[in-house]
């Protein structure tokens, strides 16, 4: 097929692709942000998209980040591109800070201990996970399912993640509104002020490539 890629990649290539990509963090900041710029939507919209997208990276419902960031989106008419390219700001690097922060956020709201350790999140959602899928497997054995774990990472680390990424994701996600809102808006006028000035020159040049046409065509007749 035309835009299948010539090296397949391994599972492993793409974990590491995802955890730290190949240009560098940078590199794929500067594309997510040379892509906003570049939709063809008012800017006011692009930047509910980002306000969006950027909440939704304060959630703990991980692999539906996209799913829910695309409904939010529909929701307050925002761009759905813009959604979904934000959500970027919650990847291996900024997940530490977002976790811990919501955890605390949240268990400080709900009265609960906090000071849980990151690898013992990132345990939990683990452990939860592979749980779910057992006990959804199963349903179609004679195996049990087993409700106890999931029982206490539901009461001790997603409530309390849940609730405290609330206000964390309204206050990036309206900083990342603000400050989206003005950038794409002079990116757009300069974009459309660049395509006048073309337009403009295009039409001098042709006005004038016509000008000399008819003045050859009149030296022509003349010497007839």
């Amino acid at each position: 097929m035309v835009f299948k890629r010539r090296d397949r990649r391994t599972w492993l290539q793409r974990i590491g692709d995802a955890i730290y990509p190949r240009g560098g963090w940078l590199r794929a900041a500067s594309y997510v942000w040379h892509r906003l710029r570049r939709l063809p939507d008012p800017p006011h919209k692009i930047a509910r998209g980002v306000a969006v997208g950027i909440f939704v990276s304060f959630t703990p419902f991980f692999g539906f980040h996209f799913l829910l960031a695309a409904g939010l989106a529909l929701l307050v008419q925002g761009n759905v591109l813009a959604a979904l390219l934000a959500t970027f700001v919650g990847n291996p690097l900024t997940f530490p800070l977002i976790a811990t922060l919501s955890l605390e956020v949240g268990n400080a709201i709900l009265n609960l201990p906090g000071g849980m350790p990151l690898p013992h999140v990132v345990s939990a959602f683990s452990h939860a996970s592979v749980e779910l899928w057992s006990n959804f497997t199963a349903i179609f054995d004679e195996r049990t399912a087993h409700w106890d774990n999931l029982a206490e990472f539901w009461h001790t680390v997603f409530v309390p993640y849940a609730v405290g990424g609330i206000l964390p994701g309204l206050f990036f996600g309206m900083l990342g509104y603000w400050l989206t809102l003005p950038a794409v808006t002079a990116y757009q006028k300069r974009r459309a002020r660049k395509l006048r000035d073309r337009h403009a020159r295009r039409r001098a040049e042709a006005l004038a490539q016509g000008a000399i046409h008819r003045e050859r065509q009149g030296a022509a007749a003349g010497r007839e």
